[in-house]
């Protein structure tokens, strides 16, 4: 982590060439220090980060009136920051009769807050939590004492966790969580707080800045989807090949236990939706005994989309697992015990994130758990089938050698898909795709919930999410289209984004034929498609071409509906 006076010089560099992003932060206390910060961490995190910087204690001044410099700043995320000591103050002139409701009333103005924002522009939302801090007044008993500080301060943070659940553009930064790592000694600097009236410390800047922007790089759509880990020294003790398979150390017993809860932490990863994949130095027959025949293991086979134990350089195997799970490099991480492959697949594969793993074992959960690097912005069901999936489509791929024709498989899978507009069921996983979706993304645009919401009402936009589903599963949601209304009869695709797990069978086919369908049917003459060049995104550059449409610049695409040449596909459209 890099030093508060590191983070202020990183302000001084060219960022030009930089994603921008818009952070308007207010707050109850002195910020200046935090805005340093937030935009050297953006930084190091290859964001160039515009800070609209409020002055001291204007939170309801910004936030109420329309017209604040705030809402002219037009910022993609507001961060609100409320201090605990500023709490503290109004809650010693609040009568004690009140106190037992203090957590309730304080909750209901911050919330009151956000809706405001909400109204009044379409920005996410980001609140700190607050720091703990016990005046022990009534020493332990304060955790039984409704009226006690601690009390009404640990509810309302549970009273935002709870609230924000119900606005989805609202995302928590946790202080209160980092001042547990922390403790209260390194966030707060008293001298400083008193001579400036800021209520974290320098050494604690940098921990909370970089929260802050681990939850806009989420918001942006940089997400890890794909945790790559050794086997000998990283998910047992010894090495399997040469103890054997009762020697290796995993569970109750001494070291084996660091081990079986590295794997039990791994395994929630999973559940969450994240992808695990095995990438060993070893004959693939001794590397899944353990997984078969060692009762203690708790990740099993089936908890890894793909098993790769040879005795190539781990680099090539990972460019090989990267191109089988179609995802972006830098959505990976590698993990492994030996400095040298480390250093290895670091030095060849610069995009992948590599951890120095600490020597002893018995810190590799917590080193781990302190870089933070699987911060997510959503999360629906269909995350928790992720693995599942991918071992599937592997199962397809199985399928598909046994074909000489390429169209003669893709007609053997009985696809099926389903286009419908927006509902309201779909809409946090239309979220989730707009904000992750990187690749095959024709503009990028990036929605809150909230502006899911009203495109879905607009009159003037057509709303369609696509499904699919083959013989295999069903990969249920994996396609998202908006289009614009334009007054001389032609609609323009202001989105259009696709999962890649499905690219190549036919979908994009299918998609552009049913947005064809959708203008001849509300009258529209020409269909307009724009592409936007991203980092990620250079896979589509040609995609409107080779459906059909006619390049009218560099980046403009249109096609007559009525002169349109369908593509062919084998995906049958499913209507209720």
């Amino acid at each position: 982590m890099c030093s508060f006076m590191q983070l202020r010089k990183n302000c001084k560099e060219d960022m030009s060439m930089l994603p921008k992003y818009r952070l308007a932060l207010i707050a109850d206390c002195a910020t200046q220090h935090m805005a340093f910060a937030l935009k050297g961490c953006a930084y190091i995190r290859n964001l160039c980060l515009e800070v609209f910087d409020a002055d001291y204690n204007q939170i309801h001044m910004q936030a109420y009136d329309k017209n604040s410099e705030m809402y002219k700043f037009d910022p993609d995320a507001v961060l609100i920051f409320m201090c605990t000591e500023n709490l503290y103050a109004a809650w010693c002139e609040t009568p004690y009769d009140r106190r037992q409701i203090f957590a309730e009333m304080v909750f209901k103005q911050i919330h009151e807050c956000w809706d405001t924002v909400s109204s009044n522009c379409p920005a996410n939302i980001l609140q700190f939590t607050f720091a703990e801090y016990d005046d022990f007044i009534f020493g332990n008993y304060g955790c039984k004492h409704k009226a006690s500080f601690i009390y009404q301060l640990r509810k309302l943070n549970m009273l935002l966790m709870e609230g924000c659940t119900a606005d989805r553009h609202v995302f928590l930064i946790d202080l209160c969580g980092i001042q547990t790592r922390l403790g209260r000694e390194r966030i707060f600097d008293a001298k400083l707080y008193y001579n400036t009236k800021m209520p974290i410390s320098l050494v604690a800047m940098p921990i909370a800045a970089a929260s802050v922007i681990d939850t806009i790089k989420s918001l942006c759509g940089t997400v890890m989807k794909c945790v790559v880990v050794d086997l000998d020294n990283t998910l047992w003790g010894g090495i399997v090949g040469d103890d054997g398979l009762s020697n290796i150390q995993i569970g109750e017993l001494g070291i084996g236990r660091v081990f079986s809860e590295f794997q039990a932490w791994l395994r929630e990863l999973k559940k969450r939706g994240v992808l695990l994949v095995v990438c060993s130095k070893n004959d693939e027959t001794i590397a899944r005994e353990p997984f078969l025949k060692h009762h203690e293991m708790l990740l099993k086979l089936d908890d890894f989309a793909l098993f790769v134990a040879n005795w190539e350089d781990k680099a090539t195997n990972i460019r090989k697992i990267q191109q089988t799970l179609n995802i972006g490099m830098d959505s990976m991480i590698f993990i492994d015990d030996s400095p040298f492959e480390r250093d290895l697949v670091r030095s060849l594969i610069p995009e992948i994130i590599v951890p120095e793993l600490p020597d002893d074992p018995a810190d590799y959960i917590s080193y781990m758990q302190s870089l933070n690097l699987f911060e997510v912005a959503s999360f629906s069901d269909a995350d928790t089938n992720r693995t599942n999936q991918y071992r599937l489509e592997a199962q397809r791929d199985a399928i598909r050698l046994q074909y000489e024709d390429y169209d003669e498989y893709l007609q053997s899978l009985e696809m099926k898909a389903k286009a419908e507009p927006f509902s309201e069921f779909y809409i946090p996983r239309i979220v989730q795709l707009t904000q992750r979706s990187n690749q095959f993304n024709l503009r990028t645009v990036r929605y809150t919930e909230m502006e899911i919401i009203e495109a879905a009402k607009d009159p003037n936009r057509i709303t369609l999410y696509f499904t699919l589903k083959d013989k295999f599963s069903d990969y249920d949601l994996i396609s998202v289209a908006i289009m614009q209304k334009q007054s001389n009869r032609s609609l323009f695709i202001e989105t259009w984004l696709l999962s890649c797990r499905v690219l190549k069978r036919g979908m994009e086919e299918f998609i552009i034929n049913k947005i064809v369908d959708v203008a001849k049917q509300n009258g529209f003459a020409t269909i307009t498609g724009e592409y936007i060049r991203t980092p990620k995104n250079s896979m589509v550059a040609d995609i409107y071409e080779k459906l059909g449409l006619m390049r009218t610049n560099e980046n403009t695409f249109v096609t007559e509906v009525s002169s349109f040449k369908y593509n062919k596909t084998h995906i049958k459209e499913e209507t209720q």
